[in-house]
């Protein structure tokens, strides 16, 4: 087993390699009888312009070149020698007691062995890595280079960034507990196992048929982004495999509610009973933030919906709520649809998460909206004294995270892969507990900002769910080309948002002041982060009701509206068909922009850009009689389908999001 395990993480950094361009195959040379060839004392070159075998490696499969790659040369020759370096090192024997006796000599330190590769991990600093070179034993000696996959949460979206800080590089969500409302998780598996090895799924409950593994496996893939851990304490096999794929909060305890079947059905009532059970237990496994990624047709107004109003109550008591927009941004025929998205993502005090496409890319100037992530406003509604219907028409989704064919944990009895093989990413011939797969939605973006959540808690634990929301949304960064319908205020930044709940004051009460202090610093913080190479500036605004909210007083001045049982959009009026702040919840000096106008119950520009970059709603579908094609939803009778409402043939809309992704 552990020889196909070996292979198999080869044969996979090989297709990374060959993917993203780092690993290229040199054209074999005819004449393999020539002399050796050495190089200057301090590296080794194997052939020369005759032939290429020197006697490191074998006739079938030599080396080429210095047995140093070119970027640990060029390090070599422009960084301090003292720089401590991540390498690779393959030998025809990793068990020579010069070469073993060599890296003890200089410091260096084996960090993981491939036996039947013959290849070692090594830190050492740079010099050292010179001197190893000049054994005959160190066939080849590379930087120990990430992996690229579909599977880059945590450079994309910042976290990496974040974890490069000193001051913030220990913020893994310990101590926080995030509940995944799904189909249950395969707590056996290698991402949800803690530092002294047990599982961190530290409470299972279902409130529907069955057992609580995941066996339409939904829920696993969702944990595992939220806190998923890149690989077993303890086995590098585990580490090689599912470090590339660690989710956001890797040690934050996790509470399984099974609510969906293991056909990925379920109801309204076992959603609520689930609701039910965190608020009675939320303390006891200080459950801080709850992650929906399904739901129900947003068909009733946010104030009576049963949904909308669990979800207040506890984030009232200080749970955070982040559920997923919905997959249904465009309809069967590929057009662009608006007023989609589900309950309970319509409430104004749930984090509702729509999905972009980072297109595999780590830098973010080629991200977009996905073209199935729900786009608002909301279209739930109440009906009127004159038998009118009266639209709730809130700006959704309040942000975007990657959600577009991303890799996470597999269950170990998988429907959904099970009938859909080409999900399969790292499958065949592993463990169980370290198999993964990819899959798509705003299922998949929902648990990155759950994740997000938990980290910003344990950075700052006395944050109410409306200051979470307000840094997640003030820290993202605005997508060009795209509307406030489509990505809220921008796609998460998590060391944005983590950086600036650290500077939130700890002492902010419901009796503080309107526009008292709000951060423990008089200076400003810096409002952009670097992610990936890049700049990346915030958005440095929130959208609440049917507006846009701007300015650095969002940050430098306590708002009322923070406080638990609140809602960002309390301090706003509608005057003349404006927005305006109320002055007493938030405070004056902020810029406020409806940017929207609603006219008989059709959504219409009023010229003003919410962007300056934003599109205009002409042209665009919206759906108008309140039923609404959700993630998670059978329109007629409330009852649950974990992504999508039925097409001919058997597939549902949002199901063929969540395999296919675009």
């Amino acid at each position: 087993m552990e020889n196909r395990l070996h292979r198999l993480f080869l044969v996979s950094v090989l297709i990374a390699g060959l993917l993203n361009g780092s690993i290229v195959f040199s054209q074999p040379r005819a004449d393999l009888n020539s002399e050796t060839k050495r190089a200057q004392p301090e590296t080794a070159v194997r052939g020369n312009s005759q032939g290429l075998w020197d006697g490191r490696g074998s006739i079938e499969d030599p080396f080429v070149g210095e047995n140093l790659s070119p970027d640990l040369k060029e390090a070599l020759e422009k960084l301090d020698p003292k720089s401590e370096v991540s390498v690779i090192l393959q030998s025809d024997d990793i068990d020579d007691p010069e070469l073993r006796g060599l890296i003890a000599a200089y410091g260096g330190k084996v960090r993981s062995e491939a036996r039947n590769l013959q290849m070692l991990e090594i830190e050492a600093t740079l010099d050292a890595v010179l001197a190893i070179a000049a054994s005959p034993r160190a066939l080849h000696i590379s930087s120990n280079l990430k992996t690229k996959s579909f599977g880059h949460i945590e450079t994309t979206t910042g976290l990496q960034t974040l974890r490069a800080s000193p001051a913030t590089q220990n913020l893994t969500g310990t101590g926080v507990g995030i509940a995944i409302i799904d189909s249950g998780i395969f707590s056996e598996h290698d991402m949800f196992s803690g530092t002294s090895v047990a599982s961190r799924v530290v409470k299972e409950e279902q409130f529907t048929l069955g057992g609580s593994e995941d066996l339409y496996g939904h829920g696993t893939h969702v944990a595992a982004i939220a806190a998923g851990r890149g690989g077993r304490p303890g086995s590098s096999q585990s580490a090689n495999i599912l470090r590339p794929y660690q989710g956001v909060a890797p040690d934050a305890n996790i509470i399984s509610l099974r609510v969906l079947t293991d056909t990925g059905t379920g109801s309204s009532a076992d959603l609520i009973q689930a609701f039910d059970w965190i608020w009675a237990n939320r303390g006891r496994y200080n459950i801080r933030v709850v992650n929906i990624s399904l739901g129900t047709a947003s068909v009733e107004t946010w104030r009576n919906d049963p949904l909308c109003r669990a979800a207040r109550k506890l984030t009232k008591a200080g749970v955070v709520i982040v559920a997923a927009a919905g997959n249904d941004g465009k309809n069967l025929l590929g057009q662009k649809t608006y007023g989609a998205i589900h309950s309970p993502g319509n409430d104004p005090s749930v984090i509702t998460v729509g999905a972009s496409n980072t297109f595999a890319t780590d830098t973010r100037s080629d991200d977009g909206v996905a073209t199935y992530s729900s786009r608002g406003p909301t279209r739930s509604y109440f009906v009127g004294p004159n038998g009118a219907k009266v639209y709730d028409h809130l700006v959704k989704p309040d942000l975007v995270a990657p959600g577009n064919k991303i890799v996470s944990a597999r269950s170990r009895l998988n429907v959904l892969t099970t009938l859909n093989p080409t999900l399969e990413i790292l499958t065949d011939g592993l463990d169980p507990k370290r198999q993964v797969v990819y899959m798509s939605g705003s299922s998949m973006a929902t648990p990155v900002v759950s994740g997000a959540a938990a980290l910003m808690l344990q950075a700052n634990p006395t944050l109410t769910p409306n200051m979470v929301k307000m840094i997640l949304m003030y820290t993202a960064q605005p997508l060009a080309g795209f509307n406030h319908l489509e990505q809220g205020a921008g796609q998460i930044n998590i060391d944005g948002a983590v950086r600036l709940a650290s500077l939130v004051r700890r002492n902010l009460r419901p009796k503080t002041a309107l526009d008292a202090p709000f951060l423990t610093t008089a200076d400003m913080p810096v409002q952009n982060s670097n992610i990936a190479g890049s700049v990346v500036q915030w958005s440095q605004g929130i959208v609440a009701d049917k507006g846009w909210v701007q300015g650095s007083k969002l940050i430098t001045h306590y708002q009322k509206v923070y406080g638990k049982g609140m809602l960002l959009s309390d301090g706003l009026l509608i005057s003349d068909g404006l927005l305006i702040s109320d002055g007493l919840l938030i405070s004056d000096g902020l810029l406020i922009s409806d940017g929207l106008l609603i006219s008989d119950g059709l959504l219409i520009s009023d010229g003003v850009p919410i962007f300056d970059y934003s599109e205009l709603f002409g042209g665009n579908i919206l759906l108008g009689d309140g039923l609404l094609i959700s993630d998670g939803l059978l329109i007629s009778d409330s009852f649950l389908i974990g992504d999508g409402t039925l097409l001919p043939g058997g597939l549902t809309l949002g199901v063929r999001t969540l395999l296919f992704g675009e």
